[in-house]
């Protein structure tokens, strides 16, 4: 096995950390052209300094052509050790902002598909106040798939995510924020939007088609899919909801996110008093996390609005 030290650099200054965080967003874009825009240089840029790289290193780190990029056996073993720098270098700056007494830094938040908007996780009131008090403090909030979220956290890529919970992982910390209900739709364009008899429904649902999440489900979720037919799956309620309002599948939705499509008379729940679940939200922290203020302060703010229990 190629054994990897920086050493080989000599002396690291900042131009071999430029180079190095051009090659960390190139293999992390999948290529060449992706990274562009990204990194905001031409591609005859980043070629420039993929080459002083692979010259300082003395190692070729990709191959790039007809077949697309990708990663040389030694290229794969210097992005894990360039990611894990970054990673460190990432610890000591939010351990240097933490010991001082002013807010700053970097807040990283992510969230699982609509949570962000939920009225019920008071993310204007909390953010607004955060940006109040801590001025200096730069924020970057993105939404990612739940199973990314749960890897980003435990990995220390983000500082809080927001995921609708269904396990418990060990070094994670969970903090409830609401509840929601599932129930099971269709359209008005689908064969079972006029039917009234409960029995009929039954008996229909065990012929259609369903789109489903597509992840790894908890018992009570598990049990609701039980006998339908999965024909699709859509992780991000916006993309399942056009499935179901296309007519040619049911699915489960939050009974808030349906609701302006049940106003107007565009989805039908399905069996309510049987086809349902109950989901819970959770702000997610890492257990053993860095020394991170910026973090903890927004959690506090996040607490402090919290009426779920």
């Amino acid at each position: 096995m190629v054994q990897v030290s920086l050493i080989e650099l000599g002396q690291v200054g900042d131009y071999e950390i430029r180079l190095l965080k051009v090659f960390k967003t190139v293999v992390e874009c999948g290529g060449f052209s992706a990274a562009e825009t990204v990194l905001n240089i031409s591609r005859s840029t980043i070629s420039v300094h993929m080459a002083n790289l692979e010259h300082r290193l003395k190692l070729k780190l990709c191959s790039r052509g007809r077949s697309g990029f990708s990663l040389t056996e030694e290229g794969a073993i210097i992005y894990e050790s360039v990611r894990r720098l970054f990673s460190q270098l990432e610890d000591f700056r939010s351990t240097v902002n933490a010991l001082h007494v002013q807010l700053s830094g970097e807040l990283k938040l992510v969230a699982s598909d609509t949570i962000s908007l939920d009225e019920r996780c008071h993310f204007p009131q909390v953010l607004g106040e955060f940006c109040r008090q801590a001025p200096d403090v730069f924020l970057q909030f993105e939404t990612a798939p739940m199973n990314d979220i749960e890897r980003m956290i435990l990995n220390g890529e983000v500082d809080v995510g927001f995921i609708p919970y269904h396990r418990k992982l060990d070094g994670l910390i969970y903090q409830p924020l609401y509840e929601e209900t599932c129930y099971l739709y269709c359209s008005d364009r689908h064969p079972l939007f006029n039917e009234l008899d409960d029995e009929l429904i039954r008996q229909g649902l065990k012929n259609c088609r369903s789109v489903q999440a597509g992840i790894q489900s908890n018992p009570d979720v598990a049990m609701q899919m039980a006998g339908l037919a999965k024909a699709a799956t859509a992780y991000y309620y916006e993309t399942r909801a056009t499935m179901i309002l296309s007519g040619a599948y049911v699915g489960y939705l939050p009974e808030h996110y349906a609701a302006r499509w049940i106003e107007e008379g565009k989805l039908r729940m399905l069996l309510p008093a049987e086809r349902c679940y109950k989901l819970g939200i959770a702000a997610i922290t890492h257990q053993f996390g860095r020394l991170n203020k910026p973090r903890d302060f927004f959690m506090r703010l996040l607490q402090s609005h919290i009426t779920f229990n």
